[in-house]
């Protein structure tokens, strides 16, 4: 890895552009040197990953929104369009509504992969725009092999950046990291020259700053449509820049760029390591996928539940007994997830979905009391309005301790932790205490997952909506992803049972 010293420019110092961070970063996106095959492996798992977490979240109204929305824009002329999740493979939209739509469907559930470091993020948000592009611009000769080359370079940008530069901090939602790594896929899907992408990723970056309200309070559905959002800028930035448009320049180290005014100032720097010429894009690897449909932060809490669920049968169950429950954990769970937020709304059973899979006492107690936690029953209504749970959730609160926020942060995979401790206190003076450091299906959990568990996830969470032949079809396809021909990758999508979608109705918008 080169690492890039990245600070503030005053204009008179004429920062030049193969100085810039935008511009490394193109250069990462630009070069050829082969995928490996560990990598390669990992790219196929998460194509299948959000195919997953689509098919589960394609009556819900953000996603059946931006389809509705996807499909009132026809392909354009420039392209074949590229497919959305649910609807007929042959009905194609415009390749950055496509992008919009099914990055929706992925995010809605908030159940695909994670990595956490300075920054949070979700990686396989890259997904849906590249493949979008892919599909849309086959004609150039793409093929699987390209598109993987375009997601691990997507992988590879949005995770260098969560590692060097917060942006949370400064309640700058972290889809400001994912603008331009999509953007850096997309230029890599397609071998674009270094200062066309460079372009590009000033356009998407400048494009896609917003403030963390989205996921503050009470979160409104618009927490799935951010990250759909970047995609589609990106795809658009690249058509910018293809077409010979530039960008604000210098993006990040300008006197008025992003990191004087909206990151950690005028006299800041930051240190942002990123694969050499020649040297792999390996950083998916470093991702990590939920067995739980839940904040990242929730899964190890969830697996820790569904222990002490099985280990104590029927101790909960008397919730009177139940004098307090502190869950001792990292900075970033206690503020974000947990009751050091001070949201009110955490512990509200009228709050929405999206605020409940953000509520960590929310979300312990559903699996404290049912031994596990789906990602439909487990948030329904009645679900969270249950007496004996409001009760049980009340008495849940979350502390910070210092060495849980250490290894939290840490680069160490063998010490790296999302997980905590817990004491639960009874009426009676008796006491339970555990801890976890990781999820199960985590690289270093109880069960870490393989191939065979992201196809258990995808057969399961779209059996209510494809047809099993459809399952297979797809399931088929995204396997044999490195080896696919331009003509197949408009099959890298699935189309719903008939009458399926019937169920969803979206009130008429403007398109």
């Amino acid at each position: 890895m080169e690492t890039h010293h990245v600070r503030v420019h005053r204009s008179d110092e004429n920062l030049a552009k193969e100085d810039q961070l935008a511009w490394k970063i193109a250069q990462l996106a630009a070069d050829q040197t082969p995928i490996d095959d560990d990598v390669t492996e990992m790219v196929v798992n998460r194509v299948i990953d959000n195919a997953a977490v689509a098919a589960a979240s394609l009556v819900r109204a953000a996603p059946a929104a931006a389809r509705s929305q996807a499909l009132a824009h026809p392909v354009s002329i420039g392209g074949a369009g590229a497919t959305v999740f649910g609807a007929a493979l042959n009905r194609r939209a415009s390749v950055e509504w496509a992008a919009w739509a099914n990055g929706v469907a992925v995010r809605e559930l908030d159940y695909h992969d994670t990595f956490l470091a300075a920054e949070y993020s979700h990686p396989g948000d890259n997904i849906p725009p590249v493949v979008a592009v892919a599909q849309h611009a086959a004609a150039r000769g793409l093929t699987g092999a390209d598109v993987v080359r375009g997601i691990a370079t997507g992988y590879e940008v949005q995770i260098d950046l969560a590692r060097a530069i917060s942006l949370h901090a400064h309640k700058i939602d972290h889809v400001a990291h994912l603008g331009p790594s999509a953007a850096a896929g997309i230029g890599a899907l397609l071998g674009l020259p270094v200062d066309t992408i460079y372009q590009a990723i000033g356009q998407a970056l400048h494009t896609t700053t917003a403030t963390r309200q989205s996921r503050k309070g009470e979160i409104s559905s618009w927490k799935a449509f951010a990250p759909a959002f970047a995609g589609k800028m990106a795809v658009e930035a690249i058509d910018r820049a293809m077409r010979g448009q530039t960008s604000p320049t210098p993006i990040w180290e300008g006197e008025d760029g992003v990191i004087a005014w909206l990151l950690d100032g005028p006299d800041a720097s930051y240190d942002v390591s990123l694969p050499g010429p020649g040297e792999a894009k390996r950083a998916i690897l470093d991702s990590f996928t939920k067995e739980h449909s839940a904040e990242y932060q929730a899964q190890a809490w969830i697996d820790l539940a569904r222990k002490l669920h099985d280990e104590y049968p029927l101790i909960f169950d008397d919730v009177e007994r139940v004098e307090s429950v502190v869950l001792t954990t990292s900075h970033h769970t206690h503020f974000v997830i947990g009751s050091g937020a001070n949201d009110p709304q955490k512990y509200s059973p009228d709050a929405s979905r999206e605020t409940l899979d953000h509520s960590i006492p929310y979300i312990f107690t559903v699996a404290l009391q049912d031994g596990g936690f789906d990602h439909e029953t487990s948030y329904a209504p009645e679900r969270a309005h249950r007496p004996d749970t409001v009760a049980l959730w009340q008495k849940v609160t979350t502390v910070e301790d210092p060495e849980w926020t250490r290894r939290y942060h840490s680069l160490d995979p063998a010490e790296q932790a999302f997980g905590g401790a817990i004491e639960v206190r009874f009426t009676d003076g008796s006491v339970i205490k555990d801890e976890i450091a990781v999820a199960d299906a985590h690289p270093n959990g109880a069960r870490p997952f393989a191939r065979e568990d992201y196809v258990r996830k995808f057969r399961t969470l779209a059996a209510a909506a494809l047809e099993p032949e459809e399952i297979d079809r797809f399931l088929d396809v995204a396997q044999r992803l490195p080896s696919l021909s331009a003509e197949e990758l408009g099959e890298l999508s699935f189309t719903a049972k008939y009458g399926y979608l019937a169920q969803t109705s979206v009130p008429d918008g403007l398109f």
